[in-house]
Parts: structure tokens; sequence; C-alpha cells
């Protein structure tokens, strides 16, 4: 028996009395794969979701740390169900973007979750900004992007009467939805496959040994034949008590948010983006119509002090320590050392924030939007300063770690977990082999 409960799923515990060496004793008759996941945010609930389907005999079973669902991440996400404009062709991003994409509006209709199509302009504020929109325009074409166009001022104000910018490129199937709503559906059919999600459950320590995996947490210790790792915040700390390597480390940005007044919202009519700067991989504050009704302004990325670190007076010692421990981060700050400035002023002032986003909708006044949620992401940043674009996937014996896996992770859920599930299957031939 399970319940839902807003975005908490209760999946009562084993029996804490079982003993340890249950969990550690392997039949030799044993048919049954065990496999475990760490994570239930949406990638490792649509992971599990997808091996129960490659297995339906197999032992499936999420652990995660916090008391709900989607508790971080997922849970602070913008909502937009990318189209794929961005990524480099070929790469794991764009392929499984593109895919996932269909597979989730596909499974957003059989569940009956929110999907509204109400699409994206990538506004160019002035002739500067033309050959870069042209690059993404190129780009997108060859990411099979359907439906894209090409707008001038005209064309813009057809779409968004309140926008302002000299050209755009509208991509009219990029899309909202609810992925707390889609998380807890993913977890919903684990469950009903005869899965298990244990919630509150954190892991404190991973052993690989004669072909099998020791999870072990508080309670139990749990022996899997496969481990997937899909921590996020945390992937590089738990993937490193797997055996992984240190590289990349996560590094921790705090993106802020506003929301436009309720009377206010008639303002933008779906989502209004910046052409981003090639150099980072954060897309620029941007509007973002949500399912609900809301419009967000933001996020801007600021380094946060906690990786779980929300507010803006959030601090932990021990994750500062390793962000600044990390030479990766060190030659990051000594690179874009001006970008974190200006990152830091928008943080501290208002009106600096939003002298940003008046440059697409020129009306929005201080008094029209007030303080949302804001969200951490986990980019990976590699030894020599480098930030980690595309998705990371590694494998080290019987454990897989997804050790990058930001935007558009959620959009690629579904296609994310068709790809590591046909790893763990390819691994599992191999090994009976």
């Amino acid at each position: 028996m399970f319940a839902v409960r807003g975005c908490e799923i209760v999946e009562p515990f084993t029996s804490p009395s079982r003993k340890s060496e249950e969990a550690v004793s392997v039949s030799p008759e044993r048919s049954t794969e065990r496999i475990g996941l760490i994570g239930a945010g949406i990638v490792g609930l649509a992971v599990a979701r997808r091996l129960t389907q490659l297995m339906p005999d197999a032992q499936v079973t999420v652990l995660d740390k916090e008391s709900r669902i989607a508790a971080h991440q997922t849970g602070h996400n913008s909502g937009v169900v990318h189209a794929g404009l961005y990524y480099a062709p070929g790469s794991l991003k764009a392929t499984l973007c593109h895919r996932g994409m269909a597979m989730l509006r596909e499974y957003c209709a059989e569940k009956a979750l929110p999907y509204d199509e109400c699409g994206k302009l990538v506004v160019a504020v002035d002739d500067s900004e033309r050959p870069a929109l042209e690059r993404i325009r190129q780009r997108a074409t060859e990411n099979g992007v359907a439906g894209l166009r090409s707008l001038d001022a005209a064309g813009i104000r057809e779409l968004e009467p309140h926008a302002a910018g000299v050209e755009a490129l509208h991509s009219p199937h990029t899309a909202i939805t609810d992925f707390v709503a889609v998380t807890e559906a993913y977890a919903d059919d684990v469950v009903k496959a005869g899965g298990s999600v244990r919630l509150s459950t954190p892991v404190s320590r991973i052993v690989q040994r004669a072909g099998v995996v020791d999870v072990h947490t508080p309670r139990e210790l749990f022996t899997f034949d496969r481990l997937v790792i899909c921590a996020g915040l945390q992937s590089d700390v738990v993937a490193r008590w797997a055996g992984d390597d240190p590289e990349p480390a996560i590094v921790p940005f705090r993106g802020e948010y506003y929301t436009l007044t309720p009377e206010r919202t008639s303002l933008v009519n779906g989502l209004i983006y910046p052409v981003p700067d090639p150099n980072y991989p954060f897309l620029g504050v941007h509007f973002t119509k949500r399912v609900d009704g809301r419009v967000d302004i933001g996020p801007n990325a600021v380094l946060a002090l906690a990786r779980e670190g929300y507010g803006r007076t959030s601090l932990s010692i021990g994750d500062l320590k390793q962000t600044l421990a990390w030479p990766g981060f060190r030659a990051l700050a000594r690179k874009h050392w001006k970008m974190g400035v200006e990152e830091m002023a928008g943080s501290a002032s208002r009106k600096l924030y939003l002298n940003r986003a008046r440059k697409y909708v020129p009306e929005v006044t201080v008094d029209d939007v007030v303080p949302a949620p804001a969200g951490v992401r986990a980019q990976a940043v590699d030894r020599d300063g480098s930030l980690v674009d595309d998705f990371r996937i590694n494998h080290l014996g019987a454990v897989t770690a997804v050790r990058n896996a930001p935007s558009p992770a959620a959009t690629a859920s579904l296609a994310i977990a068709e790809f590591i599930g046909d790893e763990v299957m390819t691994a599992i031939r191999s090994r009976s082999a």
C-alpha cells in the first residue's frame, strides 16, 4: 500500500529489525534481478519506471533521503518542455531532448497531466544579436525542431504585444507542464509495477564486491545486482562513494525568480527568452508562463553557498568547502569573475535584476513583481574549469552514475530512461553470457 499526498509517495519501510546478513546473502539459484536507484527526482523515477518495463520480474527499489519525491531540482523546475533549440547536434542533449519531448507529450495526454504548447520566442533586442540568433536557428533546424519561424519586430508584437525586439525565433511546440505531477505519475507507475519507493532513506556508503553492490543506510543494508545513481545536487559525492572519479564536481548555482502580480500576467502570453551567451550553459533571465497561470521572471545564476540552499542566507560550511577546494571552481572563477559579480549585483538589487527583463518587456516595473521561490542548479565542472554542457553518464562495475543531467533533463526524462535502461540491459546480458 502507498499513498500520494501532494508530491509525496509514502512507502512502508521494511522492518528495521531485518538483519544485515540477510541482505548480504546471495543465493546461487536466485533469478530475480535486484536493481537499486538512488534519487527520487524525475530522472531517477523515469529510469526506475523503464526498468520495471524491461524486467517485470526484477526487484526495483528507489532510495531517497528526503520525505517526498521531487524535492530538489525537479521540484524547483521552471516547467518548460524544451524543443531542443540550443543543443549541439548529435549530442546526448539534442538526441534525447527531441525524442523525450515527443514521449512526454504522449505520456501527459495518457495520464491527463497538464501540457500547454504555449510557444517560445527567442528575442534579439538589437542588431548585434542577430548573428547569434541565426546560429540558434541553424542548430535548432539540425536538431529537427518543428515549426520554427523567424519573426521581425511586427511579428514579435503579433504574438507578444508587450514584447520588444528587432527579430525573434518562434518555437511553437515549446510547452509547459507540471514536472512534479509528472514525477508523481512515474512513481505511481513504479509502485504499481511492483517496485518500491523508499523515502527518508539516506544513503551513507556504497561498496562494490563480487559482482553486487551494497548500499548502506541508517536502517538497512540493501544489496543490489545493479545500481543507478541519479542523485542530482549530490551526484558527484554519491558517485565517488561507488568508486567513480572526482571529476566532474558539482558546483551549485542558485537561480532566483520573481513572479508577475496577478493583474500584470497579461503582459506575457507564453515564453520570452533572450539570445543566450554561448560561453555559459545558462539561458539568462526570461519570462516563463506556468500551467497555473503565473508568469515567472528569471532565473539569474549566483553561486549557492549550500547545495540545497534555496535562500539567500542558506549556508553549508561543508558544501562551501567542497566548492572552494575544487580546482575546477577556482579556474572557473578566475575566468568568469566579471559575470559572477554582475549576477551578484542583480541578486542584491531588484531594480538591476528587472533591468535585464525590461529589455524584452519594457512595461514591467518593480511594482509589478514579487519574489518567488528559487532553485539550485547542479552544474558539473571539470577539473580545468570547463562547464560540462552535455549529459554525462559514467559506468563503473555494476554501477551507472548520472554525473550531469541539467536542463533539458526533465523534458528528456523518458528518453534518458530508455538510454540508461538499454545500457543496464546490455550489462546484464554481458554478465550472464
